[in-house]
């Protein structure tokens, strides 16, 4: 494709994602399409000849919009936020544009060291010590213990925690020999925990067995602390491992913060990895007000955020700090002939390849640095502050209606309801809103009961998309 056809081309598109974006409240959110409907619009095999792609823009509208669910839409409130922005998607174009594999710092010194910058400009955004620093504040001083890397999503930052975790525990035997090989080792977390917790120990051979689900708390539906306890003392008794224990700030069923500080205090006495997924709240901690949404972190192992979640970031960009890397590196890191280079020989740079499962990397540091760039700390403070507010109206909406019951605490931007008349009342009305194209809403189950979860996070939405939603409720439900 010549330069210039590109460039046309790439205006083009420009204008067209605008276009799409501006007028998600006008398409419906949850895609009509039926099953095998997208792939049949598309040729059964590929193209002998190429052709020119002037009629893209058309062929999008006609082949893919359909079976695009909206994630963008200021009516979406299922599963989570996963909003982005313009600043954002102009870090991606630049990211694909430049064509970067970061797999080391000699591949591209700027991927490696921007990527350091933005994990250091998160932490104190965040209110997180220097112990998880990724380089130090002054150059001539000494070397950080800890760091921070960007990974795909909160799954992969959960697997490499344990995998250092379970390293640290065996000395290394684990990754070297095999689990067999070592005592029987034990990991916990909520039983809201998020699932990529379970699906860590599955592929670490840890296995699904050795995963302790700790109750929760009846009414805010966070770990109960006094719970885990029992349950590692059990477990040491018997002469198992407790090696790893994962709290949450912001389940994925309810957004119940887990009381981190108890936790850590907790596994210490056991030598355990305390990991603190962040994945859906940690990034309010940007507010000094909900800062105490990450209570504890201070004594954790590692933890995790996820600026593509609720931080305008598209998807993926999880923010992954540790306070030993070298736990990290020793359990990730491998260095065939290959790869070998003067700088990393030196001891003087970082490689990001041994931060993570994959060896290549995307230049994801770039669209991070843009948003921080456009909105700076006190824009995005202030559009969470209303995605706030704008949830505890929801809440008190609810609160005050006669059909509807609010089941679960909501401090911050998720709100989880069900019909008084029960399951199958609940479930209707989910059913009924999704069908509508209207708004999109998920579900989960709370002490067995079918709930809808309310998830109020999207760039654009508004107040009065909110109250659309509840006139919906009290209309369809």
């Amino acid at each position: 494709m010549p330069a210039a056809e590109f460039e046309r081309l790439g205006h083009r598109l420009l204008q067209w994602i605008t276009e799409h974006l501006e007028t998600a409240d006008s398409r419906p959110v949850m895609s009509p399409a039926t099953p095998g409907e997208i792939h049949r619009r598309f040729p059964a095999s590929p193209p002998e000849q190429g052709s020119s792609l002037a009629d893209l823009p058309a062929e999008l509208d006609e082949l893919v919009v359909p079976g695009l669910t909206g994630w963008q839409s200021p009516n979406w409130f299922a599963y989570f936020p996963c909003n982005h922005s313009y600043p954002s998607i102009l870090g991606e174009l630049l990211s694909a544009g430049l064509g970067v594999q970061g797999m080391l710092w000699a591949t591209s010194p700027a991927c490696t060291e921007l990527e350091s910058l933005m994990l250091d400009w998160s932490l104190e955004a965040f209110g997180l010590p220097d112990r998880f620093r990724t380089m130090p504040r002054d150059p001539d001083g000494p070397p950080c213990e800890g760091g921070g890397v960007i990974q795909d999503t909160a799954s992969s930052a959960t697997f490499c925690a344990l995998l250092a975790a379970r390293d640290r525990a065996t000395d290394g035997v684990a990754g070297r020999d095999g689990v067999a090989a070592c005592p029987t080792l034990v990991a916990y977390t909520s039983e809201h925990a998020h699932s990529s917790v379970e699906k860590a120990c599955t592929m670490s051979g840890i296995g699904r067995a050795n995963l302790r689900l700790v109750p929760s708390d009846p009414e805010t539906f966070a770990m109960d602390a006094d719970a885990l306890a029992a349950m590692m003392r059990e477990d040491a008794d018997a002469g198992r491992m407790p090696f790893f224990v994962c709290a949450t700030c912001g389940t994925t069923s309810s957004g119940a913060v887990d009381p981190t500080a108890a936790i850590v205090e907790i596994a210490k006495t056991h030598g355990a990895w305390v990991h603190l997924d962040g994945a859906m709240f940690g990034v309010a901690a940007i507010c000094p007000e909900f800062r105490w949404t990450l209570d504890g972190a201070e004594g954790c192992d590692s933890i995790c955020v996820n600026p593509h979640k609720w931080m305008f970031t598209n998807f993926d960009c999880d923010l992954f700090w540790v306070a030993d890397r070298r736990a990290l590196t020793r359990a990730m890191g491998v260095m065939p002939e290959y790869l070998r280079n003067a700088p990393t020989e030196s001891g003087q740079v970082i490689d990001y390849r041994d931060w993570q499962v994959p060896l290549g990397r995307r230049f994801r540091a770039l669209k991070l640095w843009l948003v921080y760039r456009h909105y700076g700390l006190e824009g995005i403070r202030q559009a969470f502050r209303e995605h706030i507010a704008i949830a505890q109206e929801f809440a008190d909406m609810i609160d005050a209606d006669e059909d509807w019951t609010r089941v679960a605490p909501s401090p911050l931007s998720l709100v989880c309801i069900r019909h008084n008349d029960g399951d199958e009342r609940t479930k209707q009305a989910l059913d009924a809103i999704n069908a509508s194209g209207e708004a999109m809403l998920s579900h989960t189950k709370l002490h067995d009961d079918y709930v809808i979860r309310v998830s109020i996070g999207a760039t654009k939405t508004r107040l009065e998309h909110v109250q659309r939603l509840y006139e919906l409720l009290r209309s369809l439900g």
